[in-house]
């Protein structure tokens, strides 16, 4: 069998690929919708940090690897880095598992004619495919933990009693409670408008801690604009909004594959705190995972104490450097 490399250094040979990174995708049990065209095309064409170096790896014309590369010039020197990087929790590679070694091998041989001091793989999940790559010849590696993503595995009926301990369930219950003292109380599913209720929603929600959040900047927010319509052409996206009476009082921007449900953005309404709409809707999100058979659940990254009240247990992103030149 012929095993082929190829260095993709524009956007247009990436976005050719959709249709086969689609399939390869499909194929990766441990990928997540981070590695998905869906994500990584409108991530590279809003932010574009750098030189486009994405590596396909084709086994007798049928592709089984793809590493989202890009290099950055900066003031650590040359590096090479996932695509995704900033806005994204989980960041890997896509190696078609019936085909592990030869595609590794592929990804790191065509690495090796690639100008960079540092190749950089951060924030790799458990199971990353990443995490099977062998350190390039004439380079040092360095690994360490990286970010904490607290999890919370899924079981029994989806009133939660199987996986949510009792205590976080009676004050579910008391919010939906005193919520429903303040107007009929509904959790509505579908887009229209959903991004521009997440902007000011998210944006009331950190404003009334003093702090910007994380979409504040325009180049973000073309992001998430452009990438929402293929997550929700291709079922990834799970977008929730908590209505009390007439009023949005809270959003759940959420993404799911491959049996995983991911909280990525929130936003409430601070004069409806006692309510508590983020924790309405994050159990709204948890039974619906339970619903569609799910196994985990996952809140990503950074250990609020919040993540632990629902059962979640830290699961720690792993982090290697290869680094050229270093004895």
């Amino acid at each position: 069998m012929s095993t082929v490399a190829e260095v993709l250094t524009e956007e247009p040979a990436l976005a050719a690929l959709e249709p086969e990174w689609w399939d390869l995708w499909s194929r990766c049990p441990a990928a997540t919708p981070f590695q998905s065209p869906a994500w990584l095309l409108p991530w590279w064409r809003s932010f574009a940090p750098g030189r486009l170096r994405a590596i396909a790896v084709r086994r007798d014309g049928r592709l089984i690897g793809l590493a989202p590369l890009y290099l950055e010039d900066g003031a650590l020197g040359r590096r090479l880095l996932l695509l995704g990087l900033g806005t994204t929790d989980y960041l890997d590679l896509l190696i078609d598992p019936e085909h592990a070694g030869p595609a590794a091998a592929a990804i790191n041989s065509a690495t090796i004619d690639l100008d960079w001091d540092a190749w950089e793989l951060e924030e790799l999940a458990p199971g990353a495919a990443a995490l099977r790559l062998r350190c390039p010849e004439g380079c040092a590696e360095a690994a360490a933990g990286h970010s904490a993503c607290p999890t919370l595995a899924l079981a029994g009926p989806d009133d939660l009693s199987g996986c949510v301990p009792a205590h976080r369930r009676k004050r579910l219950r008391r919010a939906l409670t005193m919520a429903r003292k303040r107007g009929p109380v509904e959790v509505e599913e579908g887009a229209d408008g959903f991004l521009d209720d997440l902007l000011h929603l998210h944006k009331a929600r950190w404003s009334d801690r003093g702090q910007p959040g994380l979409l504040q900047d325009d180049a973000v927010q073309r992001f998430h604009r452009a990438a929402l319509p293929d997550l929700l052409r291709s079922r990834l996206a799970r977008l929730y909004r908590l209505r009390i009476g007439d009023s949005v009082v809270g959003v759940f921007h959420g993404l799911s594959a491959h049996g995983r449900t991911f909280f990525y953005l929130g936003g409430f309404d601070p004069d409806y705190a006692r309510e508590s709409p983020g924790a309405l809707l994050v159990g709204h999100a948890i039974a619906a995972a339970i619903r569609e058979s799910g196994s985990e659940f996952h809140f990503l990254r950074g250990r609020e104490p919040y993540k632990y009240e629902w059962g979640a247990l830290d699961r720690w992103n792993r982090r290697r450097s290869f680094r050229r030149g270093v004895a």
